[in-house]
């Protein structure tokens, strides 16, 4: 066998042996990956969405109950029926999706997301489903003031935060005052007391706030975008080759079928047209009352379980051993020098990584964590302002450290400290709002429904405001009370 001709059966014997080996990786990855076996397995398919941009999702009052509804949630459920599964919403802040399915807590997000490279970085997307430009939201009386995007140079522009739409007037807007909000509910507020003077939207989701309020008007925004960003797709977590490509065969099917602009957009739009049809405070009430027993739910237990786990840090910062000593003051003082909100997010994101906890449990174990640290300091104040003499006179009578503390140092520092612990049961009950960033149904995620289902602003706000206020001021009356029996020398 000739040089040259030995040359080409090597090359052709390692060309042979690298593509079995590239097939043989190919069918490894294929059979490593289950991602849409285990939604076939438990029979559901986890669509999180922020509900709040119509008309791809919003939700609406439909007999007294909630409703998530628009474009994304009709294809959410082709999708499911494609797959033989039943469809299940996991409702969260825009900005918190992509942490619930990088964490698995959604199986997808299907809520009017670009594919931008960015977030290709951490997931995964499918095909673009649809396409759109971007408009300007402007109040209607400053039309003519703001008639495109070049006039809105050194005003206050606005966008959801973690949006396409706010890295746009980032790069694209730079001399405008860039506002960014985690909510569309109050974008729209914003931008109707004048405190932006546009907001920017995707084209359909601003010609549907535009036709639902007359004092607002879209204007097209001439924004530059690839077809990447100007398209939406279903985001998916990393590696979730079958499922990618089972959404993918459905999404064909709509396509080819138009299903998108002659059924989801017009079963969205009449969703949109009786949105309006009445929007008093009262008509929501059921809203407000559901959001404020989570709010007294997660209240109470926290406050049972901060007073609990507070007290019991206190003991081990003044009686316990050195090791004991350090770590719980390490860890009053990380949780107080740490956000409320971050806490949350990390117990529910971060812990739910290895441990299935719902959002109202994790909104629960949070606050009561973060409410130990506080009461554990007013404790511990509390106990070191008793006169030292009380002790010494308990230990020369021959009692115990323990029932020195449990009958002469307890019940003289609950006098001394029962202002501040009524002040940080009130405070505790106004943190509970922030559980509503993972979808927590308290007081003021409800607000925010009855905002984008109203697109009345100002008044869930008040209704809100009254709410809080009322429950405060009766717990300030019921702790003024026991006060009083406490300072009278009578038992709680």
């Amino acid at each position: 066998m000739k040089k040259g001709q030995l040359g080409v059966w090597l090359l052709g014997i390692v060309s042979l042996i690298m593509l079995m080996g590239g097939l043989n990786l190919s069918v490894h990855a294929a059979t490593s990956d289950q991602s849409l076996a285990r939604v076939k397995a438990k029979g559901t398919l986890v669509m999180g969405t922020s509900p709040n941009y119509p008309p791809y999702e919003f939700q609406v009052n439909e007999h007294g109950q909630a409703k998530i509804v628009g474009m994304d949630v009709e294809l959410g459920k082709q999708i499911a029926h494609d797959l033989g599964v039943k469809l299940v919403f996991k409702k969260l802040a825009f900005d918190s999706l992509l942490p619930a399915l990088t964490t698995g807590k959604v199986d997808m997000i299907l809520s009017g997301m670009s594919p931008t490279p960015a977030r290709r970085k951490s997931v995964d997307f499918t095909n673009i489903y649809y396409t759109e430009g971007e408009a300007l939201l402007v109040n209607r009386a400053d039309q003519a003031k703001y008639a495109n995007k070049k006039a809105l140079a050194g005003q206050k522009v606005a966008a959801e935060t973690g949006t396409l739409q706010y890295n746009l007037i980032k790069q694209q807007l730079p001399a405008a005052k860039l506002t960014g909000m985690s909510s569309a509910a109050n974008l729209i507020l914003a931008l109707k007391t004048h405190k932006v003077a546009a907001v920017v939207k995707g084209t359909a989701s601003a010609t549907a706030y535009a036709k639902n309020d007359p004092s607002l008007v879209a204007i097209n925004g001439h924004f530059k975008t690839s077809t990447a960003q100007a398209g939406n797709a279903i985001a998916l977590k990393k590696g979730s080759t079958s499922l990618k490509q089972a959404i993918n065969r459905s999404l064909a099917k709509v396509k080819r079928h138009g299903w998108i602009q002659k059924r989801y957009l017009k079963t969205a739009g009449k969703y949109l047209k009786v949105n309006t049809a009445n929007t008093s405070m009262w008509h929501y009430r059921d809203y407000f009352i559901k959001g404020l027993q989570y709010t007294l739910l997660i209240a109470v237990v926290g406050i049972i379980t901060g007073s609990i786990l507070g007290l019991l840090l206190t003991l081990l910062r003044v009686s316990a051993g050195r090791p004991l000593r350090w770590l719980a003051t390490a860890y009053v003082e990380f949780v107080r020098g740490t956000p409320l909100m971050v806490q949350i997010m990390f117990v529910y994101f971060g812990i739910g990584m290895f441990v299935d906890v719902s959002a109202l449990t994790a909104g629960i174990i949070a606050i009561g964590l973060n409410s130990a640290a506080y009461l554990s300091e007013i404790i511990r104040g509390g106990i070191q302002a008793v006169d030292k003499g009380q002790t010494e006179a308990a230990a020369s009578l021959g009692l115990s450290q323990w029932a020195t503390l449990r009958y002469v140092v307890l019940p003289q520092t609950l006098k001394i400290i029962w202002p501040s612990l009524g002040n940080q049961f009130i405070n505790l009950i106004k943190d509970t709002s922030m559980v509503s960033i993972i979808g927590v149904t308290e007081l003021i995620y409800q607000l925010g429904i009855v905002q984008a289902d109203t697109y009345r602003g100002v008044a869930p706000i008040g209704v809100a405001m009254v709410i809080y206020f009322v429950i405060c001021w009766l717990l300030t009356r019921v702790l003024r009370y026991y006060e009083r029996r406490i300072n009278h020398g009578q038992t709680v």
